[in-house]
Formats: structure tokens, C-alpha cells, sequence
């Protein structure tokens, strides 16, 4: 008899939706009540220099970032987190290729321009810690939990999505009732990021662009005083509707054609 191409996977160590749940607020407060413990100690509210940068993003978000490690050690996860087995159609790559054309277009250079160099290097690991954060938890733990509990690629796709907007309602402590539109945006960006992943065979493209994506957004509000808004953000609100439509014409594509079964 031949042998399988491939050695049985071992299974992995279950988690619970309860026990995601408890990782995923675990990793909130961190964020979100670390970061203002953080800001109060040391007086620092905005991120216009490298200082703000280190106590508003660089600490909470680090420290975040080393828990979700420590949570896919713990578990054993590495490999399902790192590596996707489950791709989707060539034609997908569209997906990163327009957003990384949208934080190229996007980006506020004469913003930064403005600031000095170790400044935007500060904020360009911080927004990586953002991306390497998010999608460990959410496209990594999220996704990998969800496909040990059975759920096919559409349900997960759909669930780790909400989720992940979800979670972002969070910003209302800082930002009011403008992080309900953020959350639904968020929503659809999870979706497009849960894509990456799957194309890209792996959690790290999806991860970097990401980041990226975040850094973009920044340099356009928020790293001058009374900086006005940067005409060019509106490269990131347009690639929401473009991907969407792309996507929703090529649903039916997205999934690769099954195999041809061999003739025995």
C-alpha cells in the first residue's frame, strides 16, 4: 500500500471559545487600561514626538505583543499560527497589492519629512507591534481555535472578522461613539487580512502590511500639533469599497478548484 504524502497531524491542544475570549480581554486590557496607567504615570497624551510614541503605544503595545507569544507558546500553536495550509486562488493576491498601493499613497511624507528620523522609526515599530499583535491574536490564535472547533473557511473567515471588529468598540474609552463606524471598518479590514494570510500560505505578509497600513494612517492625523487632515488618507477609505467589490464579484473564485482525483 502507499504511503500518504504527508505524516497525520497531531492534534493540537484545544481552546476554548471561553478561554479565547479570556486571552482576547486579557490582551484588551493591556492595551487598553495598561496604556492609560502608562499615559497618566508619565503625563504623556499624543504621539507628536518619539517620547509619546514610547509611553502611548511602544510599552502597551509591547507588552501585548509579548503576551500573545507567551499565549502560542503555552499552547503550542507556532506552526498553525505561522503557516496556513489552506490556500485560496492565485487571483487573491489582489488583495495585498491594492493595500499596499493605498499606504504608499496614503502616507503623509512632508509630515514626516518634518520629524526626525528616530521619531518615524519609533512609530514604525510601534504600528508593527500593532500588526504583529493583532493578527498573531486574531488571524493567528482566532483562526487556528476556530478550525479546531470544525468550523469550515466560511464561518471562520466570518466569526474572526466580527471578532476582530468587535473587540475594537474597546476604543470608545478614548474616542467615543466614533469607534462604532471604526469597529465596522475594522470588521471588513479583518476579512481582507484573514485573505493575506490564507494567499500569502502564512501570518506574516498579513502581519507587516498590517502595520503598515496603521503607520499610514498615523503620519496623515496625528503626528504633528494641529495637523489637518492629509488629503492623501483618502487612499485608505477608498480601498475598503474597491477590495469589497472585487471580492464580492469573485466570491465564487476565491476558493482554489478542487484537485483531480488520481485514477487508481
Amino acid at each position: 500500500m502507499p504511503l500518504p504524502d504527508h505524516p497525520p497531524r497531531r492534534p493540537l491542544r484545544q481552546l476554548t471559545y471561553v478561554w479565547f475570549a479570556v486571552v482576547v480581554l486579557v490582551y484588551l486590557a493591556i492595551i487598553q487600561l495598561g496604556g492609560l496607567a502608562v499615559e497618566h504615570a508619565s503625563g504623556v497624551t499624543e504621539i507628536v514626538t518619539t517620547r509619546g510614541v514610547v509611553f502611548s503605544m511602544i510599552i502597551p503595545l509591547g507588552v501585548a505583543l509579548a503576551f500573545t507569544f507567551l499565549v502560542v507558546t503555552r499552547l503550542g500553536w507556532w506552526r498553525p499560527v505561522l503557516y496556513d495550509e489552506r490556500p485560496v486562488s492565485r487571483w487573491v493576491w489582489i488583495v495585498p497589492v491594492l493595500m499596499l498601493v493605498a499606504i504608499a499613497a496614503g502616507t503623509d511624507y512632508r509630515a514626516l519629512a518634518d520629524k526626525d528620523l528616530i521619531f518615524v522609526l519609533t512609530l514604525l515599530v510601534a504600528t508593527q507591534f500593532v500588526g504583529w499583535g493583532e493578527e498573531t491574536m486574531f488571524r493567528g490564535i482566532g483562526v487556528t481555535a476556530m478550525r479546531e472547533h470544525g468550523l469550515g473557511e466560511g464561518r471562520v473567515a466570518l466569526w474572526s472578522s466580527i471578532v476582530f471588529g468587535a473587540v475594537h468598540l474597546t476604543n470608545a474609552i478614548g474616542h467615543g461613539v466614533s469607534a462604532i463606524p471604526q469597529a465596522i471598518a475594522v470588521s471588513l479590514a479583518g476579512y481582507f487580512f484573514y485573505l493575506m494570510r490564507r494567499v500569502s500560505r502564512g501570518n506574516v505578509l498579513n502581519s507587516v502590511v498590517h502595520g503598515l497600513f496603521d503607520f499610514s494612517i498615523l503620519t496623515g492625523t496625528s503626528i504633528l500639533v494641529d495637523q489637518s487632515g492629509y488629503v492623501g488618507s483618502v487612499a485608505a477609505i477608498l480601498v475598503y469599497p474597491i477590495l469589497a467589490v472585487i471580492l464580492i464579484v469573485g466570491r465564487k473564485r476565491i476558493e482554489p478548484a478542487p484537485a483531480d482525483t488520481p485514477t487508481p
